[in-house]
C-alpha cells in the first residue's frame, strides 16, 4: 500500500506542520519516559499534576482536530462548548488509569495529525473561531498546537527544559505573548531583549525602562511565567529584583 502524505504543498505549511509533529513526538518521548506512578508527581504549573498536563494536552489536540474538521466540511464544530466544559474535561482525564491517559494522547495525536494530512489545498485559508474567540485560518492550528505541546513537555518537569525548543518556536512564541502584552497595554514601562541578537520587545518609547535580558531560552521561560532563572532585570524600577512577566493567556 502506497504511503500517505499531507495533501498540501505549501512548502511553508509542510514545514510549520514537521515542527508541530516534532514537538508532539518530543512530548511523547518526556511522557514515556514516566513510570505510571510518577504520573502523579508535580509539574511546572501549579495545582497540576503531570495527569494534569498529559490530560490537556490530550483533549487539546481532539479541540484543534474539531477545528480542522470545520474547514474541511464547514460543519461549525468549535474546540469546547464553554471554558467550564474544558475544565471539566481536564479533571476528568486527570483521574483516567495510567492506561487511558497515555491511550488518549496517543490517539488524539493520531487524530490530529491525519485531520492535517487530509486537509486540501483550497481549505487551509477557511477561518475558524478558537476558544478564546479569535476568527483565524486553520492553518493557524499547526502553531496552537506546536506551542502547547513544545511548552507543556517542559512543564511535564521531567527534564526538559526551554533549551530544547527550537529557537524558532521560542522566538515566534516570544513574538506572540509580547504581542499580546501591547495589545492589553500590560506592557508599558517594560523592555524586553535577547542576548547576542536584535530581538527587541514591549515598551521601546518608555523613557526609564524596566529591562529584562537574557538567552531566548530564558527570557520566553520567563515571559511564560515559568521562572526567572537566565534573566535580569536592569532600569530604575527594577530594584535587584526581576519581576514576574505580565500574564499572557
Amino acid at each position: 500500500m502506497a504511503a500517505r502524505h499531507d495533501l498540501t504543498t505549501d512548502p511553508g505549511l509542510q514545514e510549520d506542520l514537521l515542527q508541530a509533529r516534532r514537538g508532539t513526538a518530543f512530548f511523547a518521548r518526556k511522557l514515556n519516559e514516566l513510570t505510571d506512578s510518577e504520573l502523579d508527581g508535580g509539574t511546572r504549573l501549579p495545582g497540576w499534576a503531570r495527569r494534569h498536563v498529559v490530560a490537556h494536552v490530550g483533549y487539546n489536540a481532539r479541540a484543534i482536530a474539531r477545528l480542522v474538521e470545520w474547514a474541511a466540511t464547514g460543519v461549525e464544530t468549535p474546540m469546547y462548548p464553554s471554558p467550564e466544559a474544558r475544565n471539566q474535561e481536564i479533571n476528568f482525564g486527570a483521574t483516567l488509569s495510567p492506561i487511558a491517559l497515555r491511550n488518549l494522547f496517543d490517539h488524539s495525536a493520531v487524530h490530529l495529525s491525519v485531520e492535517w494530512r487530509d486537509l486540501p489545498d483550497a481549505n487551509w485559508t477557511k477561518e475558524v473561531r478558537t476558544a478564546q474567540g479569535r476568527i483565524v485560518p486553520v492553518s493557524e492550528t499547526v502553531w496552537m498546537r506546536t506551542r502547547e505541546v513544545w511548552i507543556h513537555a517542559v512543564d511535564l518537569n521531567n527534564g526538559a527544559v526551554f533549551s530544547d525548543v527550537p529557537s524558532s518556536v521560542l522566538e515566534r512564541l516570544l513574538r506572540d505573548i509580547t504581542g499580546a502584552w501591547k495589545s492589553r497595554g500590560t506592557d508599558a514601562g517594560l523592555l524586553i531583549t535577547v542576548d547576542n541578537t536584535e530581538l527587541t520587545f514591549g515598551d521601546t518609547a518608555a523613557p526609564n525602562p524596566t529591562i529584562i535580558t537574557g538567552p531566548l531560552p530564558a527570557v520566553v521561560e520567563w515571559a511564560t511565567g515559568r521562572g526567572i532563572t537566565g534573566v535580569t532585570a536592569g532600569g530604575p524600577l527594577a530594584n535587584g529584583t526581576t519581576p514576574a512577566a505580565p500574564s499572557w493567556i
